[in-house]
């Protein structure tokens, strides 16, 4: 019966730490929070204090006076800020379990493959004082293809592509762990300063973050429109020549010349894999095909971009958004099959 009951209330989670946005799933429960990775706080006698986090905090961004600051704590899929982040881990541990529970919750976390030593440290720092009795870490590539349901402990060679805010992961997986992965620096936040950069370029005008990801959003493609221009949309931002604002029509054709570079280097992240890749593997993959996941994975034709530089068959998982964190929750559903692939060293 206590067995039962302490499955019941268990308080561990799995938690997709993401530059964007945090995902946290709870053992038995699933996804139990979505919320930007976003938190807004003011100095006081030299502290940070936090004001806000997640959705409130995100809809701060861009618009605080300047006692307030809104932050994202996560660069390039790590720790920028160690302190905020904390915070954060806090704040979202204690929104899940709103109830005080008997015991401190053992943690996932999922971390890029590139992290450095000092980088995995630092995460499993910040979640072991944000209240975990153990940290553990997965490699975000394992825990997106575990997600996106692919039968990684086959001894067949399987490709993932998992673009996030931060950072893109190109890996190849043969039972149940990496054979070659490659993380490149390139995701959704690239993809925004592409954008900014072109409309300051090519239109003398300057847009704020919640313009560009309703750009990308709503008209965002991977390839030039066949008519040359495609959909359109009204935008609204600052004028640089003389500082009043401004609406403007921005069409995909633009869109997708704006994102010519990071597109491509994502491609070519994915060619590089291919070509170090085992023979016998890469004869698995041209049968299987290449599965996309991670929010940057929904930007429009990419998964057609890609077929067409590479060859292969190329799908976006069903819940792209959600695979990191479902694959994370998974390693800590069924930890005794996929124990290898969590890292609890100290």
């Amino acid at each position: 019966m206590f067995s039962i009951l302490t499955g019941l209330f268990s308080a561990d989670m799995a938690i997709d730490l993401g530059t964007a946005n945090t995902l946290v799933y709870v053992k038995g429960r699933g996804i139990v929070l979505n919320e930007p990775s976003v938190v807004a706080y003011h100095v006081r006698d030299g502290k940070k204090q936090v004001l806000a986090v997640g959705e409130e905090a995100k809809l701060m961004l861009g618009r605080t006076p300047g006692s307030i600051q809104a932050i994202r704590p996560m660069r390039e899929g790590v720790i920028a800020d160690f302190d905020v982040a904390e915070e954060m881990i806090k704040h979202f541990i204690r929104k899940v379990h709103k109830r005080t529970t008997f015991t401190k919750p053992k943690i996932i976390v999922c971390v890029p493959h590139g992290a450095t030593p000092v980088e995995k440290r630092a995460i499993r720092q910040s979640v072991l004082s944000a209240g975990a009795r153990k940290a553990g870490l997965i490699a975000e590539p394992i825990a997106a293809a575990i997600g996106a349901g692919m039968p990684i402990t086959d001894a067949t060679g399987s490709m993932v592509v998992d673009i996030g805010g931060g950072t893109t992961e190109v890996a190849v997986l043969s039972l149940a762990d990496i054979v070659y992965a490659r993380s490149i620096r390139v995701g959704g936040d690239r993809m925004d300063e592409a954008l900014i950069a072109y409309l300051r370029r090519h239109q003398s005008m300057l847009i704020g973050e919640s313009t560009v990801e309703r750009i990308k959003t709503t008209i965002g493609t991977a390839r030039m429109p066949q008519d040359g221009r495609g959909a359109v949309m009204q935008i609204r931002g600052r004028d640089i020549l003389n500082g009043v604002p401004k609406e403007i029509e921005i069409n995909q054709a633009q869109v997708a010349e704006a994102l010519t570079e990071p597109v491509q280097q994502i491609c070519e992240a994915v060619m590089i894999a291919l070509e170090a890749t085992p023979p016998d593997l890469a004869a698995d993959i041209v049968d299987r095909g290449v599965m996309l996941t991670g929010g940057g994975a929904l930007l429009g034709d990419l998964d057609l971009e890609l077929r067409e530089q590479t060859g292969l068959a190329i799908s976006v998982a069903d819940q792209s958004l959600h695979c990191v964190a479902l694959g994370t929750g998974k390693a800590l559903e069924y930890e005794s099959r996929l124990r290898h692939a969590v890292d609890y060293d100290s």
